[in-house]
C-alpha cells in the first residue's frame, strides 16, 4: 500500500500520550562572564566518555522510540519512503589511467559502490564501502588517484567522525600497499606525481577525540614506502592555523597552500615543486578575503577571490610577482555570485541569480564562448575535469526534478542526457515558485515554495519551513526523496535564502554574522509570518527545521517565537553559544558568531539568542524533536543534550520534548541509507502526529 494524499484529523482518543522524561540531574557549575555569574547545570553532559552520559543517552532514546512507536502511520510512511528511494543512482564518470570510474547505488544500498570499466567496457567493482562495516556506519570519506592513475588513496570515516584513516592501494591490482595513515582530519589527499601525497591533520587531542579542542592544523607530505611517523611537515609547525590545506596543480608544477583561522578568510601560499628546496612564497598574507588558485598556465596563475569583489571574480598574476597589487581581472565581478570551475581547456563561471544557476563558458584568453542552456530553472553543478577531457559532465536538479546527469562537449556546446533517474514521482503534479517577502528591517528575502498543484490556501496545509543562514552557505534548489514524500502527502516545503548565507555574496553573508546574527532569525520569523499571512499554513500546521547552524536557527526561533509554530526540529545544532568555541574545531566559527570572551557587549548579545540560555519556565514551546549523533565531532552532541534537558525541565503544557540520538553516527556525512530513511520517517511522523494529521493507506 502507498500512503494516500488524503488527510484526516485525529479523534480525541488518538492524541499522543503524556511523556514521562528521564530525570536529568543538575550540577552546580557556575561560569563568570565579565560581571555576570551564569549557572551551567548540565555541564556534566559534555563528558561524552562518562558512564552517566551514556546512561542518559540510552534513557532518552528509550522514551523517544517508545513515543515514535505509537504513531499509527509510521510504518506506512517508511514503506512509501523506501519504495520511492529504491531507484538506481549513477554518478558522473571520471577517467584515471586506463580506466573509467563511477559511483552507483542499486537503490537501497547503505553506501554507493565505486565501479570501473576498462578499455573493453568490462565492468568490475573497485571499492564497495558496504563491506567496510556490518551496520553501514563506516563510509568512504574521499578518494584520490595518483597522476598516472596507478595508485589511489582513499579515506574512511567510522561512525560519521571527522577523523579519518587513509588507505593506500595499487589501483591496478587493487592490493593495499602500505600501512594505514591515521588521525587525518579536515583534509583531502593531493598527489605529487606518483611518489606520494599531501594531507592535513591535527595533533591527536588529549582527552576525548570527539570533543577536545583542535586548533593547530598542519600540512604533511607522505612519501610512498616510508612510515607515517617520518612524514614531513610542510606548513603549520611554526605558523599556528586552525585550517590548512594543500593541493598540487594539474601539471604537477606547484603546491598551493591555504591557511585560515576561521571559516572565512584565508592566507594563500605557493611552492614551486620543480625546484629542489624551493621556498614557500606568500601571495596573500591576511584573512580579509577568500582566495583560491583554481588553475595555472605555466607561471600564470588564475585566482578565485572576493578581495575587492564581494561577489567574487577571477584574476590572473605571474607566480614570480604574485602579490594582490599585481592582480588583473580575468573574469570581472558581476551582480551575481560566482562559483568557477575548469575542465576540457575552458573556464566555467557558475553564477547564482536569486539562488538559481546561470553558467557561462570562457576560454583561456578570457573570451566568452557561450552561455550554457540549462534544462530548466534550478541548480547546475559540475563542469569540472582535466584539461585534456573532450567530454565533461554536469548535474541539474530543483525541488521537483530528481537530479540528472548531462554530458557536455565544451568544444561544440552540445549537451545530452547521460543519466536520468527513474523515480516513482510525477513532477508534473507539483509546482515550485519563488517569492520575495519583507523581513523586520525592510530587507527583501527570496523564498522558494513547493507543493502540489491546486493547493488550497486555507491555512491548514502541513508546512515544513527549512533554513540555514550562515557561513556563506547557499541553499539552492535540489530534489530530495524525503521532501517528495512530504509533498506527496499534501505538505508544503518552503526554503528562504536568509542573510548569513552566500546567495548574494559577502555583504549578504556579513549581514548575518556577529552583532547582526539576529537578522537571520528575523528573516526566518518573517518567512513563517509570510506563509501564515498568505494562508499556505497557520501556526497549528507549521514546522521549522534546520541542521548544524540551521539547528541554532531553529533553537533561537522557537525560543523567541514559540507561538509561531506547532513543531520544531533542530538537528545537530549549535545550541550553547557561550561555549561552542571550546569544542573540536568550534573556535573556527568565530567569524560568523563572535565569542562570549570578545567583549562584554558581544557576550550580552550572544547570550540574548543562545538557545540553551533562553528557555524559560512557564512557556509552552512547540512539540520538539532534537536530533543528533553520539559521534558528532563537529557540533558535539552536548549542545543538543543540554538544550533537550533544559527544555524538558521548563516546558509548560503537554507538547512533547524529545531527543533522538543516533548511535555510531556523526554530523551527517556518510550516514547509511537505512539510517537516513529512518530518521526522515521519524521526523515526518512526529511532525504530522503533533499537527493532528494522520496518513491513511490508499484505497485500492
Amino acid at each position: 500500500m502507498a500512503v494516500s494524499s488524503a488527510m484526516a484529523t485525529f479523534a480525541q482518543n488518538q492524541k499522543p500520550k503524556q511523556v514521562t522524561y528521564p530525570v536529568t540531574t543538575k550540577g552546580e557549575t557556575v561560569d563568570v562572564y565579565f560581571d555576570t555569574k551564569l549557572p551551567d547545570p548540565y555541564r556534566w553532559l559534555e563528558d561524552d566518555k562518562s558512564a552517566e552520559t551514556g546512561a542518559w543517552v540510552k534513557a532518552q532514546n528509550e522514551v523517544t522510540y517508545d513515543y515514535l512507536a505509537q504513531i499509527p502511520f509510521r510504518d506506512l510512511l517508511k514503506a512509501r519512503m523506501e519504495k520511492l528511494w529504491n531507484y538506481e543512482k549513477i554518478g558522473a564518470p571520471f577517467k584515471e589511467g586506463d580506466f573509467t570510474y563511477y559511483y552507483k547505488n542499486n537503490g537501497l544500498q547503505n553506501q554507493s559502490v565505486l565501479y570501473r570499466k576498462d578499455a573493453k567496457g568490462t565492468e568490475t567493482v573497485f571499492l564497495d564501502p558496504n563491506t567496510f562495516s556490518k551496520d553501514g556506519t563506516t563510509s568512504l570519506g574521499g578518494l584520490n588517484f595518483s597522476k598516472d592513475g596507478s595508485k589511489v588513496a582513499y579515506s574512511l570515516s567510522e561512525g560519521g567522525s571527522d577523523w579519518r584513516k587513509v588507505i593506500i592501494m595499487d589501483a591496478i591490482t587493487q592490493k593495499i600497499i602500505e600501512d594505514t595513515i591515521v588521525d587525518v582530519k579536515f583534509s583531502g589527499v593531493s598527489w605529487k606525481g606518483n611518489e606520494g601525497f599531501y594531507y592535513s591533520s591535527y595533533d591527536k587531542p588529549k582527552g576525548s577525540e570527539l570533543s577536545a579542542k583542535t586548533d593547530q592544523h598542519k600540512l604533511y607530505f607522505h612519501k610512498l614506502g616510508t612510515a607515517q611517523k617520518v612524514d614531513q611537515i610542510i606548513f603549520g609547525a611554526d605558523q599556528k592555523r586552525r585550517y590548512v590545506g594543500g593541493g598540487v596543480t594539474e601539471d604537477d608544477r606547484f603546491l598551493v597552500i591555504t591557511a585560515a583561522n576561521s571559516t572565512y578568510g584565508n592566507e594563500l601560499y605557493i611552492k614551486d615543486l620543480t625546484k629542489p628546496n624551493s621556498p614557500i612564497v606568500t601571495i596573500v598574507d591576511n584573512f580579509k578575503s577568500d582566495n583560491n588558485i583554481i588553475e595555472n598556465e605555466g607561471t600564470k596563475l588564475f585566482i578565485e577571490t572576493d578581495w575587492n569583489a564581494p561577489n567574487k571574480r577571477i584574476v590572473t598574476v605571474d607566480v614570480n610577482n604574485p602579490k594582490p597589487e599585481n592582480w588583473k581581472d580575468f573574469i570581472a565581478e558581476t551582480e551575481n555570485v560566482l562559483s568557477p570551475s575548469t575542465g576540457g581547456g575552458y573556464f566555467f563561471a557558475n553564477y547564482m541569480k536569486d539562488a538559481v544557476s546561470v553558467v557561462k563558458q570562457y576560454d583561456y584568453s578570457g573570451k566568452l564562448v557561450r552561455e550554457i542552456q540549462l534544462p530548466g530553472v534550478g541548480t547546475a553543478g559540475g563542469f569540472g575535469g582535466k584539461k585534456k577531457e573532450k567530454t565533461l559532465y554536469y548535474s541539474f536538479t530543483n525541488y521537483i526534478t530528481p537530479g540528472s546527469t548531462f554530458s557536455f562537449e565544451p568544444a561544440t556546446g552540445i549537451s545530452a542526457v547521460y543519466q536520468k533517474p527513474k523515480v516513482d514521482f510525477n513532477s508534473d503534479l507539483y509546482e515550485s515558485k519563488q517569492v520575495f517577502y519583507t523581513s523586520k528591517d525592510g530587507t527583501k528575502i527570496p523564498m522558494i515554495i513547493t507543493h502540489k498543484k491546486g493547493l488550497k490556501l486555507d491555512g491548514t496545509n502541513p508546512t515544513m519551513l527549512y533554513g540555514y543562514g550562515g557561513f556563506n552557505v547557499s541553499l539552492t534548489p535540489s530534489f530530495s526523496i524525503a521532501n517528495a514524500v512530504w509533498m506527496e502527502n499534501g505538505g508544503v516545503y518552503a526554503v528562504p535564502n536568509l542573510r548569513g548565507g552566500g546567495e548574494y555574496g559577502k555583504k549578504w553573508h556579513d549581514a548575518g554574522t556577529k552583532m547582526q546574527k539576529q537578522n537571520v532569525f528575523d528573516d526566518f520569523i518573517a518567512a513563517a509570518e509570510y506563509l501564515i499571512a498568505q494562508k499556505y499554513t497557520s501556526p497549528s500546521y507549521l514546522a521549522i527545521r534546520g541542521g548544524s547552524n540551521g539547528g541554532l536557527l531553529v533553537g533561537a526561533t522557537m525560543t523567541q517565537r514559540p507561538d509561531l509554530m506547532r513543531v520544531a526540529l533542530p538537528a545537530v545544532g549549535v545550541m550553547d553559544m557561550l561555549r561552542y568555541h571550546t569544542f573540536t574545531a568550534g573556535a573556527g566559527w568565530a567569524y560568523d558568531y563572535g565569542t562570549a570572551q570578545d567583549s562584554k557587549e558581544m557576550f550580552t548579545y550572544i547570550k540574548g539568542y543562545s538557545p540553551v540560555h533562553n528557555i524559560q519556565k512557564g512557556i509552552q514551546y512547540p512539540a520538539t524533536m532534537v536530533t543528533t549523533g553520539d559521534h558528532d565531532d563537529r557540533v558535539v552532541p552536548a549542545h543538543s543534550f543540554k538544550f533537550a534537558a533544559e527544555l524538558q525541565e521548563k516546558q509548560t503544557g503537554t507538547n512533547p520534548t524529545l531527543i533522538r540520538i543516533d548511535i555510531n553516527a556523526g554530523h551527517g556525512a556518510g550516514k547509511s541509507v537505512a539510517a537516513t530513511i529512518q530518521e526522515n520517517v521519524d521526523i515526518q511522523a512526529f511532525t504530522l502526529f503533533n499537527m493532528g494529521v494522520v496518513l491513511l493507506p490508499e484505497l485500492e
